[in-house]
């Protein structure tokens, strides 16, 4: 997969830095990963949630920070929608936020 917006990952683990290891370690997976389906990443991310419009929302670093992610399965695309701590999370709505 394509992650777009890396640099966006980047910001937040120099605001958090005890979020950059297990950020790296998402962003390595997910670009090695081909994923087709949600299927392909609930067998991967057995916690991550489904939030409609193709959005998934990853727990990073023992859910102290949340990701979501808008997937494009065709084109092999992942676009960096949120990254924030959870109870920033909490303030927003998953299905419809479009800036970190």
């Amino acid at each position: 997969m394509r992650v777009i917006a890396v640099s966006a990952l980047r910001a937040f683990w120099e605001r958090h830095p005890d979020s950059e290891q297990p950020l790296k370690a998402w962003y390595d997976e997910a670009k090695h990963a081909a994923w087709l389906s949600p299927q392909d990443i609930r067998n991967h991310y057995a916690s991550a949630s489904f939030v409609g419009k193709n959005r998934v929302v990853f727990n990073i670093k023992g859910n102290d920070y949340r990701l979501i992610v808008a997937v494009a399965y065709r084109f092999q695309a992942v676009y960096i929608k949120f990254l924030g701590t959870h109870a920033e999370y909490d303030r927003i709505d998953a299905a419809t936020v479009e800036a970190l």
